[in-house]
């Protein structure tokens, strides 16, 4: 029998508490002086101690390679951008050239990258360079070289900036090429990053389209090593492409995540029911026809899995709930509802749509940090969508008002590995009306992953028989203090299933 005796934390508001913990699950709460005793105790000194986070968005792979090559999030121009590429190329003079995070919005240049800015940088070698939202990128004309037919793909442009199709061949051309060892050491890097953050588990967001299945299989081996942040897998492939095979075969949360029904406001691919505001010959693209995403969402109810899908417009939205909505007509909503379907992003979600995925049962797994990144009149959402538009997007209270369950992630490299940043940007919208009430965001960013995933607790996080992913911070405020001061404290010691890390 594993024991392990936190003694001497503040659980939530209340200080001199105690958490015994047997066989990686809680066994008792209490006051540390009636604590029983274990073999193994961690002292807290005070220190605040709280469910560990949960980050419901991830590509750990692609993390990794960030956290551990070229980060291009803090490029303030063309020239910067530039600059990051030239270093990075030294520091790794083979292989392609890998890094992410560029966004042109505010840079003085008035442009982005085009392939024959990276061909004087990079020269002969491949080179991949996806834009901060991920679903558009720029490539060197050596990388074109190597996918067949590329320039007959939808989302082809001859100056290298590609999105939809081409953008997808694109991209697994350029990380089909990262060396396994390469991929191995992103992982451990993310997975590492996560656990100094107080995340106990990550849902990796996998599919053909931005990883592969072996990637998955590898970061879940690895993830199984040692003690330290749980992976929750998905994979985003529609069941009549094979999808629900590699589901079965990895053992995986469910069959969806990234499951591409459409793109990004930054690249205008998310699928909207009239124009951009600042490019009014488009409406951005939906992906699949509505009839495969229903056989998709049959597929998986009548097999008891958790279908996911990306949707950010609210053509995309309408879209997918529209399917939805055709099997619990066939099915019946009981049968939908036990599956506890997932949209993933929901940017941009009317009141009836809300509606139906409260009814439905359905996970509203969004990102506050695009908020933050994005939001308000000045801000990417404006320019793309108008004031107006941008001002609806990340509905967060009407989400948790209407009784939808909410998951908080990151979707890094996207945005950072974050989980006091998210939480705090969905208390602080910037919408006003719009923010979540300050336990409900941290409620959604801890408890609401193991919603989402279909593994909560009846109790909650903090119950007698639930997992022991808990999180001690190196703060004596207690937990409403920290969240009224927005605070980030440094996480002291992360506990996943009773096991520190």
């Amino acid at each position: 029998m594993s024991e392990l005796l936190v003694r001497d934390v503040t659980v939530g508001d209340r200080p001199g508490r105690a958490v015994h913990v047997v066989d990686g699950r809680i066994a008792w709460l209490g006051a540390t002086t009636d604590a029983p005793t274990a073999a193994r105790v961690l002292d807290g000194g005070g220190a605040l101690l709280t469910p560990a986070f949960v980050d419901a968005h991830v590509h750990a792979t692609a993390t990794g390679l960030a956290l551990t090559g070229l980060d291009l999030h803090g490029a303030d121009s063309l020239r910067s951008a530039l600059t990051g590429v030239t270093a990075q190329t030294s520091a790794a003079p083979t292989g392609t050239v890998l890094g992410t995070g560029w966004d042109e919005t505010a840079w003085p240049e008035g442009r982005g990258l085009t392939r024959h800015d990276l061909d004087a940088v990079v020269g002969e070698r491949p080179a991949y360079l996806a834009r901060v939202d991920v679903h558009s990128a720029t490539v060197s004309t050596a990388l074109l070289d190597r996918v067949p037919g590329i320039t007959e793909l939808p989302g082809y442009s001859p100056d290298g900036r590609l999105r939809l199709d081409a953008h997808h061949a694109a991209r697994q051309a350029a990380y089909g090429s990262v060396p396994a060892d390469q991929r191995r050491s992103a992982q451990r890097a993310t997975l590492a990053a996560a656990a100094a953050l107080g995340i106990g588990s990550v849902h990796e967001m996998a599919g053909p389209e931005v990883s592969s299945a072996e990637d998955l299989a590898g970061l879940l081996a690895l993830a199984a090593e040692a003690p330290g942040p749980r992976v929750v897998g998905y994979w985003g492939e529609l069941s009549e492409r094979g999808g629900l095979d590699v589901v079965r075969e990895l053992r995986l949360a469910g069959a969806g995540g990234d499951l591409f029904c459409d793109g990004a406001f930054g690249s205008h691919t998310a699928a909207l029911s009239s124009p951009y505001a600042d490019r009014p010959e488009t409406t951005g693209a939906l992906r699949f026809d509505t009839a495969a995403l229903v056989e998709h969402v049959r597929a998986c109810t009548v097999a008891g899995l958790q279908a996911g899908f990306h949707c950010i417009g609210d053509a995309a939205v309408d879209q997918v709930l529209t399917a939805v909505g055709a099997v619990v007509a066939e099915l019946g909503r009981d049968a939908v509802r036990a599956c506890r379907h997932r949209l993933e992003h929901v940017e941009m979600v009317g009141d009836e749509a809300i509606d139906q995925l409260r009814r439905w049962g359905m996970v509203a797994s969004v990102q506050p940090a695009f908020d933050a990144a994005w939001g308000g009149p000045a801000g990417m959402y404006a320019e793309r969508l108008g004031v107006e538009r941008a001002a609806g997007c990340n509905p967060l209270a009407d989400l948790v008002d209407a009784g939808v369950s909410v998951a908080i992630g990151s979707d890094a490299p996207v945005t950072p590995l974050d989980p006091w940043g998210g939480v705090h940007a969905a208390v602080d919208h910037t919408t006003p009306g719009s923010g979540m009430r300050p336990f409900d965001a941290f409620d959604a960013a801890t408890h609401g992953g193991w919603v989402a995933a279909r593994a909560e607790h009846p109790e909650g996080p903090l119950a007698v028989g639930a997992p022991a992913d808990l999180a001690l911070w190196a703060t004596e405020l207690t937990l409403s203090a920290v969240l009224a001061a927005r605070a980030r404290p440094t996480c002291r010691q992360l506990v996943v299933a009773g096991e520190p890390c």
